[in-house]
């Protein structure tokens, strides 16, 4: 039979692979913590926002944000559909709304119902001087428009019917409407409205105070690592 070990011995190794097994835990988890602190760094010091297009469709509380593309959007026969141009957030229901209440009685009033057409009323905010950038050039009043078109017209159909030309890029994103912004296509802007630098640099986020990311990646592996302790404990105790 095997030769029976020491009981200081024993005690050394256990403690020993109780430090292993501390010091694997930690070690699987730098790559998490070197994730998060990548993110903490690239986190820009304020929100930005993205100069574009933003998409709507009128509703009985107001304006309601589509979650559909134009492309997509089939809107119903006596449907307002909402374009406002700003410097909004990624999308979403912070974007800016169009300034202008839509009322599809008011804007197809002087366009007669057709068989086998549909009436869409078009209501185009164009911003402000403070939502256009140095390239869009002198920004358009409001205006509205009422579209006859095919039952199954999409959005994107409507709005080339009463507001050409519009441009797109090549991933398909809508850019301009009747030629608005001359140049430039969901540009991404700081908090001021200025352009976003192209290069990243260091967050100034917590004003030189303890970096989040660092706090909680180091809490995250103390965490773990305790828990490898306890582990070792136990199957010390069984």
């Amino acid at each position: 039979m095997p030769p029976t070990r020491h009981p200081r011995a024993a005690r050394r190794d256990v403690r020993a692979r109780g430090r292993l097994a501390v010091l694997l835990g930690a070690l699987l988890l730098l790559p998490l913590l070197g994730a998060l602190l990548l993110v903490a760094g690239a986190a820009p010091a304020e929100a930005a926002g993205y100069r574009y297009w933003s998409f709507w469709r009128g509703a009985d509380g107001g304006w309601a944000y589509q979650q559909q593309g134009p492309a997509i959007a089939v809107p119903p026969d006596g449907a307002v559909d909402g374009w406002r141009f700003a410097v909004s957030p990624d999308g979403g229901q912070d974007a800016a709304k169009p300034r202008t209440a839509g009322s599809f009685a008011d804007i197809c009033a002087q366009t007669p119902a057709q068989d086998g057409r549909k009436r869409v009323a078009v209501v185009l905010d164009f911003g402000t001087a403070d939502d256009a950038g140095s390239a869009a050039g002198a920004v358009p009043e409001p205006r509205t428009a009422c579209a006859a078109v095919a039952p199954r017209a999409t959005s994107a159909e409507v709005l080339a019917a009463v507001a050409p030309p519009l441009r797109y890029d090549t991933n398909g994103l809508l850019c301009a409407i009747a030629g608005y912004p001359t140049a430039g296509c969901a540009d991404q802007v700081g908090a001021a409205g200025a352009a976003a630098p192209a290069t990243g640099g260091t967050s100034t986020a917590h004003g030189g105070g303890p970096d989040i990311g660092l706090i909680a990646g180091g809490a995250l592996v103390a965490v773990l690592a305790a828990g490898a302790v306890r582990q070792t404990r136990r199957r010390r105790n069984p």
